[in-house]
């Protein structure tokens, strides 16, 4: 309360557009997660998972068993890949193995976990959308 005796409130606007925008991510996310289920017989437990699985389209080599090391190798691929929807990185070819390779070509924001994890989010769910036509269900307002 103010000395005039007024009520002053503090503007929510920015934190209640920030919380629907987030929800909305959110939702379109399980969602995706969802519809990826129902495509390969298994929930990817995590956002890691979802992009290991990307990696592994974009390698192309198909289903195999692969080394830690190259499960790193395919998470870093789908991260590039779907980064790469934004223009902060570009293919630069194939190596003797098939394995893509990728450049950074514009620096990436600093960012906090939770900023990096609905960066990549949303560049998943734009990839989905882009490259296999996948549309998320629209939520009413």
């Amino acid at each position: 309360m103010t000395e005039s005796g007024a009520y002053s409130f503090i503007s929510l606007n920015k934190p209640q557009i920030m919380f629907k925008r987030d929800l909305e991510l959110e939702k379109t996310w399980a969602s995706l997660i969802a519809s990826l289920e129902f495509m390969i017989g298994k929930k990817p437990k995590d956002l890691n998972a979802v992009l290991f699985l990307i990696g592994v389209q974009e390698l192309g080599k198909g289903k195999k068993i692969f080394s830690k090391e190259e499960k790193e190798d395919l998470m870093h691929i789908g991260i590039c890949k779907v980064l790469s929807l934004s223009g902060y990185y570009e293919l630069e070819g194939l190596d003797k193995e098939g394995w893509p390779h990728w450049k950074l070509i514009k620096k990436l924001p600093h960012f906090d976990l939770l900023e990096q994890e609905r960066l990549l989010k949303m560049h998943v769910i734009e990839y989905f959308e882009k490259e296999y036509d996948w549309a998320a269900p629209h939520y009413p307002s």
